[in-house]
């Protein structure tokens, strides 16, 4: 007898050519940005190239105490992991709880503080190793070819502006594209291009467009003038899955809903056993997402919306349901929904019937899986693979140690230039002028006519 296999993952997780051997150093991000970054780095490492990762002690996705593949060079800082992981869970509670339950100007406050606290420890780890002459010193005798960073927390782009090198950014997102905007120079029109956070589509209506653009504006005000301030003056100096468990509330809908399913599911949950628990269900600490979302008989994939699992279930043709937490999770889903690929459910107000109906919806109307199964053709249907393709671009920088080739214009343009204000300014000018003249003509003819006629009738 055949089984049917539902796969449930709700609540973890977020490139060719030749070259000789080189000398990478990596300041990398913890948690799903990590998961990521080493894929890239033993690839390259399986190309002869020597990796360094430079990691704070409270870094996480490094055990200390194992051999490694790369270099790791740990940095002493005042916490430990347990406090990384502390602060953390703190930021997945916030967003994927708080922020239903408090006011908006409560969360923004108990955001900025949160932002402000991660920035903090982000500032000293930079501290540290950038006073530390004697590891900047062993950094610097390495002569390393190439710097690879992760834009989510600043410092990697000073350690490469330090040491004069050609440095890459590692990078899902930031909020608001504000990195991706204000330091790549990426075009990010409002009217069309969804500001990550906001939960948007390309496809907006006048009042979320109007959403955009303020949440735009948000962004660059922090960005500017609060979050990165301190780091303004470091700049100077130096030029000069995360989610472990649901509520027992939540992890008993879950598991109830599931029950009810025909279908044998797996799911990687590591709280307390719900009592609701069916016997078509499995707990498991860990699973082999990849290996099981390629399994021929896997029908869908319950899903908090992290990237890493979206682009497994894309590559691998498996629908979804997603429940989106915090982060980028929400604009993922909504995009997957968008894609007809997708059912979503807020976590905060689905039942356990909502949530049988979804899984139902997504096995059984053939559309979602036709739509994955396209989305999927599209993703596979590339020259190279798309690790390639990193360590590709990785090696393009090594090889030529600059790529100003590659910079967009706007690096080169004033804020008014960009926007086409003085273009803009200029021909409100010309049209105003012309205007202006037009009338001022007129007036004259007007006034001359009625001279002429006054003239005419006293004669």
């Amino acid at each position: 007898m055949s089984v049917k296999w539902v796969l449930v993952f709700p609540l973890v997780l977020m490139f060719s050519g030749s070259s000789s051997p080189g000398k990478v150093l990596v300041w990398p991000i913890d948690f799903s940005h990590w998961l990521n970054m080493k894929v890239i780095l033993h690839e390259l490492i399986d190309r002869g190239h020597q990796v360094t990762v430079l990691v704070p002690s409270s870094f996480l996705g490094i055990d200390f105490s194992q051999p490694s593949q790369f270099h790791v060079e740990v940095i002493s800082v005042p916490f430990s992991k347990e406090d990384a992981e502390a602060l953390m869970q703190d930021f997945i509670r916030m967003w994927s709880y708080q922020r239903h339950e408090l006011s908006f100007w409560r969360f923004s406050m108990n955001s900025f503080d949160l932002m402000t606290d991660m920035l903090q420890r982000s500032k000293i780890i930079c501290d540290t190793v950038l006073l530390n002459e004697t590891l900047l010193g062993k950094l610097e005798s390495a002569h390393f070819d190439l710097v690879i960073a992760d834009a989510a927390m600043p410092c990697g782009e000073l350690v490469a502006l330090k040491f004069n090198r050609p440095f890459i950014y590692s990078l899902r997102f930031t909020f608001g594209n504000t990195m991706e905007r204000l330091c790549g120079g990426l075009p990010s029109p409002p009217s069309y291009v969804p500001a990550t956070m906001g939960g948007f589509t390309d496809r907006m209506t006048f009042t979320q467009r109007m959403g955009n653009m303020f949440f735009y504006l948000s962004q660059d005000i922090l960005f500017h003038h609060f979050l990165f301030k301190e780091f303004d003056n470091l700049f100077s100096e130096v030029l000069g899955s995360m989610v472990k468990n649901l509520t027992d509330e939540k992890s008993a809908l879950v598991a109830l809903a599931l029950s009810q399913l025909p279908q044998k599911v797996i799911w990687r949950y590591k709280g307390k056993k719900p009592d609701t628990l069916g016997a078509n269900t499995r707990l498991y600490d860990w699973i082999p997402q990849n290996d099981l979302l390629g399994h021929p008989k896997t029908k869908a994939f319950i899903t908090h919306g992290g990237t890493n699992g979206i682009y497994e279930a894309i590559y691998h043709s498996i629908p979804l349901v997603g429940i989106p937490m915090f982060a980028d999770q929400p604009d993922n889903i909504g995009h997957m929904k968008a894609k007809g690929m997708a059912v979503e459910l807020n976590i905060h107000t689905m039942t356990a019937k909502d949530l049988v109906e979804a899984v139902n919806t997504v096995i059984h109307n053939a559309t979602y899986k036709e739509n994955a199964v396209r989305i999927s053709q599209i993703h596979h249907d590339q020259p190279i693979k798309p690790l390639e393709r990193a360590v590709f671009w990785i090696e393009f920088v090594m090889r030529h140690k600059s790529v100003k080739h590659l910079r967009v214009a706007a690096y080169d343009l004033t804020w008014y230039q960009y926007h086409n204000l003085d273009v803009i300014a200029f021909l409100v000018t010309c049209v105003a002028l012309f205007v202006l003249i037009a009338v001022k003509c007129c007036a004259f003819c007007c006034w001359k006519c009625c001279s002429f006629r006054k003239k005419t009738k006293k004669e």
